[in-house]
């Protein structure tokens, strides 16, 4: 690895760990950059994934005071996210490296336009949130949809915060600041349980895994600490940048 390879997957984790910890999609960061280096498809992802666990922990521990009586919520929602990041990391092992390269072109897309419309989404659930006044907590359909969201973000990951929060907003009665700390406690376990996979069954780039997980530990506490002030326009702007670019890059490498 090259000094400028260094430097920019470093720049890289840092910025998926902050944009993980605040609003979510920072594989949008990390993953299209590992492939504008020239790696594999398949072994950014598996890389890019362990490589953002330590940075996932550290958005988790930035916002442990959001996490205080949530307890009760998370031993029903942890095991539902560990099942589909483990179902959807088996997926991504299961198929041919070929129709990863194929599927990820419809997922970064899909990403991106979730990336757009995020403020929407958070202003409508914001109003859900001072319209209904009863009380609606974790369900059977919230556990289900939570699975599910795991087993995406088992098998590729970007924007998994983005539709956890999306999730969450809608079927539950909580502040959004706590639902988001909900969120990175679930994308952690989604990416640990992947990783545990990854690690015993395929082929990892250490080197890479190491820089990232650098990069996305610091940035996972500036998203806690400073991230909310922020602007999210730079922010999405910067998502939607890098990875239009991975995904013409992909086309046309199709």
């Amino acid at each position: 690895m090259s000094l400028a390879h260094f430097i920019a997957i470093l720049l890289a984790g840092t910025a998926a760990g902050t944009i993980n910890t605040v609003v979510g999609s920072g594989s949008l960061i990390t993953f299209p950059t590992l492939v504008a280096l020239g790696y594999p498809p398949l072994l950014a992802n598996v890389s890019n994934n362990i490589g953002l666990v330590p940075g996932s922990f550290s958005g988790a521990y930035g916002y442990r005071r959001e996490l205080v009586g949530q307890r009760p919520r998370l031993r029903r929602l942890v095991p539902a996210s560990a099942l589909g990041g483990l179902g959807g990391s088996l997926l991504l092992l299961a198929l041919p490296s070929g129709v990863f390269k194929k599927v990820v072109i419809v997922l970064i897309a899909l990403a991106l336009v979730l990336v757009i419309v995020q403020p929407r989404v958070t202003r409508w659930l914001q109003s859900r949130r001072g319209e209904h006044t009863g009380h609606r907590d974790v369900t059977p359909l919230t556990m289900g949809l939570v699975c599910a969201a795991g087993v995406y973000g088992g098998y590729f990951g970007a924007a998994q915060g983005i539709i956890l929060v999306a999730i969450l907003g809608i079927l539950i009665d909580d502040q959004l600041q706590r639902l988001n700390a909900c969120k990175n406690v679930l994308a952690l376990t989604v990416n640990a349980i992947a990783s545990c996979v990854f690690i015993v069954t395929t082929q990892v780039d250490w080197k890479v895994v190491g820089v990232i997980a650098i990069g996305s530990t610091i940035g996972g506490q500036i998203g806690a600490k400073v991230g909310r002030r922020l602007d999210p326009r730079w922010l999405r702007a910067l998502i939607v940048v890098v990875g239009t670019t991975a995904l013409v890059r992909l086309l046309l490498n199709s």
